[in-house]
């Protein structure tokens, strides 16, 4: 198993270092390349990601043209377009030859985030696999604040702490899915930032079913579990392309719902408030880059 990883992890660096030095204008046509590559190859994946944006534009998601072929298959076409754009951006970023792509990432509303640093309760920021979305973390990283990331371990352990070394490199802590609360709870105790990616599915005891473009869809319910727990400010944060360059919006803190009573049961309603109102913000990112989500992700299973 151990000479497996070794070989994996030279093969990924023996094919992603021809793209990282190339000029940026040129990687990321390569990206887009293999993007659209990968559609056309990885059928089960198009596939899932064309019924899941059908389903959506039959209940919430307005039509969006984009090219002369079905809707649905141009979404889903440029959803892998730009995640071959954003795998070319990172691979350059990740062996310290993307700087310019980090300079031209622009920030706004970062009054929200020292406004809501001001509480020194910490902040939870809220977001999705939206545009680059790791990106937004190195960048934010680098021209904010540190900022901790709750991550899944990759089942590489030589890729894994390549990858964490890297993040650590850009004021990114990671902290990994497997026993997260406590290290949640000890970055916020300090007055810092965790950011949750709360639009995948999960376990029936990890959130609730809420309205998620106009489908059931199981969400987590840790940043409302964590919020109403800690005191944390709830800070929804997003990244999309505009033209040739990247914005991260940092938005107001959300605030979280009110009851009448504390039983058990008003306690869990207003859990499940705060977790569709939280949900929402990804919606509406949806809505208006439709493109830059990540479709080919089961998000309705189990319902």
């Amino acid at each position: 198993m151990k000479i497996r990883w070794l070989l994996e992890t030279a093969l990924i660096i023996m094919f992603s270092f021809p793209v990282a030095v190339l000029p940026h204008n040129i990687a990321l046509k390569v990206g887009e390349f293999l993007g659209l590559l990968v559609f056309y190859i990885w059928g089960s994946r198009r596939r899932i990601a064309v019924e899941n944006i059908e389903k959506a534009m039959g209940n919430s998601l307005q039509p969006l043209a984009i090219s002369n072929q079905p809707l649905a298959v141009s979404i889903a076409r440029e959803t892998f377009k730009n995640l071959g754009r954003s795998f070319a951006e990172i691979i350059k970023i990740y062996y310290g030859l993307g700087k310019s792509i980090i300079d031209n990432v622009e920030v706004r509303g970062i009054e929200n985030y020292l406004k809501a640093k001001s509480k020194d309760k910490g902040v939870i920021f809220i977001t999705g696999h939206c545009g680059n979305w790791e990106l937004m973390a190195l960048a934010f990283g680098i021209k904010v604040d540190n900022v901790s990331v709750v991550a899944r371990t990759q089942n590489n352990p030589y890729l894994n702490k390549l990858i964490e070394n890297i993040r650590a490199k850009y004021g990114n802590n990671v902290i990994y899915k497997k026993g997260a609360l406590k290290g949640m709870l000890s970055e916020l105790k300090k007055n810092r930032g965790i950011g949750i990616l709360m639009d995948q599915a999960v376990l029936k005891d990890e959130g609730y079913k809420i309205d998620f473009l106009g489908r059931p869809a199981w969400t987590t319910k840790m940043p409302a579990l964590m919020a109403r727990k800690t005191g944390a400010a709830v800070v929804p944060i997003f990244i999309n392309r505009e033209r040739d360059k990247h914005v991260i919006n940092i938005y107001p803190e959300v605030a979280l719902s009110k009851a009448e009573s504390q039983s058990s049961r008003a306690v869990e309603q207003q859990l499940i408030e705060d977790t569709k109102r939280f949900s929402g913000f990804i919606e509406d990112y949806i809505k208006e880059h439709p493109a830059e989500w990540l479709w080919i992700h089961k998000r309705w299973k189990r319902t």
